[in-house]
């Protein structure tokens, strides 16, 4: 059993925590929150030890998690690493690619494991459909959210658009050649809404829409390849796959769906398909996958190499909106 503490007991690491005592195979040890007066509430309200310090919670764990605003992730999951613990931390991963970057040569000199909560990896209608999704070569996302004041401290580019950043480099096997990307102020001194477009060697396109000033909320993404079409709503936990096979011969079914594509040419059938979506926890899959990596000496699923990739686009991303900024 792995003895785990949580830092940070804010709104989502009073999450991480009830999701972690769901979890057998950790022995949750408690928590540290720099908050006195929330740490004591939430020590009642969720009956766990408060501990004294950042220091006191890391020398009591196998693992820590780290819940914390992102400016303190870096000096958070250093502090631990050193220590040799294993380190679960919220996205994004740190505040600069160049901390990932260190972050990254501490975790390899200490031979711990360390994983990103890029959560959407582990959404059910994302899991249900990726292995749908083989050489996209167009991806639109929209993760659009109804204003809210929590997260405006930093960019939406950082905030939300990093999700899907993610999800696109976890699908897109090429590297990255150019970004352009735009994007607006309009209620915070950060952007508030922001679009990018990320273009691969592979000729691949990807087109992300980010805004946390909506009148909605929407999480989904679109994905376009040869012969097929994904789309997966991360937010109502739906994908759909629409696929276009080559026929040899004609199906007896009237309702089949048959494109004649012209002489010389194989009729072709559009088929029609819902993947079975589990109800599951993202959070807590997530928290389990680091679990067994750690266990077993595995690779996590979401590694800080990945954190460190995502980070750095949604760092060129901004680059680019404050460079278009500056220039109008």
């Amino acid at each position: 059993m792995l003895k785990i503490g949580v830092l940070g007991a804010g709104h989502l690491g009073k999450i991480h925590i009830k999701c972690i005592k769901q979890i057998p195979e950790y022995q949750l040890v408690g928590f540290y929150d720099p908050d006195k007066e929330n740490a004591v509430k939430v020590s009642q309200e969720l009956g766990l030890k408060s501990f004294e310090s950042t220091e006191a919670l890391i020398n009591e764990c196998d693992v820590v998690d780290i819940v914390t605003p992102t400016v303190s992730h870096y000096d958070c999951a250093a502090a631990a690493i050193k220590k040799s613990k294993h380190v679960f931390i919220e996205k994004p991963v740190v505040t600069t690619p160049e901390e990932a970057r260190k972050l990254i040569v501490l975790a390899e000199e200490a031979g711990v494991k360390v994983q990103v909560g890029h959560v959407e990896r582990f959404n059910p209608a994302f899991t249900a459909a990726k292995d749908e999704i083989n050489d996209p070569m167009f991806i639109e996302s929209h993760r659009l959210a109804e204003f809210n004041p929590r997260g405006t401290d930093v960019p939406v580019v950082l905030d939300l658009m990093i999700h899907d950043i993610d999800i696109v480099l976890s699908v897109v096997k090429s590297n990255l050649r150019k970004v352009h990307a735009s994007g607006v102020n309009v209620v915070s001194d950060t952007p508030d809404i922001a679009n990018a477009r990320l273009e691969f060697d592979n000729g691949a396109v990807a087109n992300l829409t980010a805004s946390r000033i909506s009148l909605k909320n929407m999480r989904k993404t679109r994905f376009f390849q040869r012969d097929a079409y994904i789309t997966v709503d991360f937010l109502e936990k739906v994908a759909e796959v629409v696929k276009m096979n080559e026929l040899d011969e004609i199906p007896e079914d009237p309702f089949a769906m048959i494109l004649d594509l012209g002489e010389n040419k194989k009729k072709r059938q559009i088929i029609f398909n819902k993947p079975e979506v589990k109800e599951i926890n993202a959070i807590v899959e997530e928290l389990k996958s680091f679990m067994n990596s750690v266990v077993n000496n595995l690779t996590p699923p979401v590694s800080i190499q990945d954190g460190y990739m995502a980070l750095d686009v949604a760092q060129k991303v901004l680059e680019k909106i404050y460079s278009n900024s500056n220039n109008i």
